[in-house]
Order: C-alpha cells, then structure tokens, then sequence
C-alpha cells in the first residue's frame, strides 16, 4: 500500500515527466498520445465549422413566398424571386476553442507550464496504468509549434480586421485592410485538415510528423543536437 501510494504521489508530482533531473526533459509517450485524442475534438468542431463557411451557403431565404420570374438564366435553369439575406457568422465559440487549444499548445511545451494544462493532467491519470514510453521533449515542442502557428492562422481568419488594426498599428501603416478578408478562404480549411491529420496519425498510429521533420533537421544540422534521442529518427527503443 506504500509503495502504491508513493508511485501515485510520484505520478502527479512529475505529470507526464520522466525526471526533474533530466538536462533534456523526456515525457511519456502514451499520455502524449492520450492528450492528442482529447484534443483531436477541437480540429474536427473546427474542420466542420470551416467547411460549412468555406462551401456553404452565403444566403439565409427569409421569405415564404418564392415567386416564378419565368425567366432562364444561362444554363436554362427557372430563375425564382426569394426574400433572402447575407449569412453572418458569429465565430465566438470557435474563438474561444482556438484560444484554449493555443494554450494547450504552449503550455506543454516547457516543464513549469505543462502543470497549467487540464488535459495533461487528464492524460496523466489515464495513462498512470500502462507502461510509460520515455521520448525526448524538444521534438514535441516543435510539433506543437506547428500546431500553434496553425491555430494562429485560423484566428486571423475569423477575426482578420481585429489582426489587421493591431498590424497597422504597429508599423503605423495600411499594411493590411481592414475592412475586408485577405486570407484565402481555403487556406484554414486546409490547415485544420492537416492538423486533425496529424493529430490522427499521433492518437492512433503513435507516428508524430513533427518530431520526424524536427529529428531530420538535427540532422541536417539545422537544429542543435539537445539529445541522443533527438538526433534519432527513430527515436531509438522506449526506455
């Protein structure tokens, strides 16, 4: 019963670490790839949510009444007269979602932060039965870099005008408008679809892309070499 206790003390005093001794922090690979399943349901909300925009309809009918005008459009298809309304959207639900997965993004990238994070605790209890997989830090944080920038992307997106007047204000310049949409309407879509990709390929292949395109370019001596791990694209056997 003691030594239960104790490992249980252990286990969440450390979260996901390894060691606080570690020059290099290692993490636990399983509950890695149990946060990355959690926090799969914000790309697939948000990949719904920007398909609907991107190839939904931009018009609301309001009317009852859709009358015959009894004319052909170019394609010989009946032209109708509708009451109808510009779509509008209200992107707060999906702000505050981005907000909170940014946080989770950067909250696991450095040991003090990582405690800030519900989910890491939450997969820190879920994994706490299985075999711990020790891998390297410093290729995730590269990852999750990735996924930052994404997430970053796609607040721009909804709020361009809100990003637009900070960039202008800056630089004291019309570097952006302001009064209009200059990211390609695709260009979240696709994001987000790569990013649930990847986060698919984390939660049930254990495959991180990130950490593969971090340890090649230790490799290529574009990175520092931080570990014997990271320099490895197959991060060697679990420890």
């Amino acid at each position: 019963m003691a030594d239960s206790n104790t490992e249980t003390a252990n286990t969440w005093s450390l979260l996901w670490f390894r060691s606080r001794d570690d020059m290099t922090p290692f993490i636990n690979d399983t509950a890695v790839r149990i946060r990355a399943g959690i926090m799969l349901a914000i790309p697939i909300f948000m990949a719904f949510t920007l398909w609907d925009i991107v190839f939904g309809s931009r018009w609301i009918v309001t009317g009852e009444v859709i009358k015959d005008t009894f004319e052909l459009d170019f394609d010989n298809r009946i032209l109708y007269m509708v009451e109808a309304v510009r779509r509008t959207y209200d992107y707060t639900v999906q702000t505050w979602l981005l907000f909170y997965a940014l946080f989770e993004m950067l909250a696991g990238m450095s040991v003090r932060t990582a405690y800030l994070s519900p989910t890491i605790w939450l997969s820190t209890l879920l994994a706490r039965r299985a075999r711990p997989v020790w891998k390297p830090l410093a290729p995730k944080r590269f990852a999750w870099t990735i996924g930052a920038s994404m997430i970053s992307v796609c607040l721009v997106f909804f709020h361009p005008e809100k990003f637009a007047a900070a960039v202008n204000f800056i630089f004291q310049s019309q570097v952006l408008p302001t009064t209009e949409q200059y990211l390609p309407r695709w260009l979240p879509l696709v994001m987000v679809w790569v990013c649930l990709g990847f986060m698919w390929m984390e939660t049930v292949l254990g495959f991180c892309l990130g950490c593969e395109v971090h340890a090649l370019l230790v490799k290529l001596g574009i990175f520092q070499d931080e570990c014997e791990a990271c320099n490895n694209l197959d991060f060697g056997q679990p420890r």
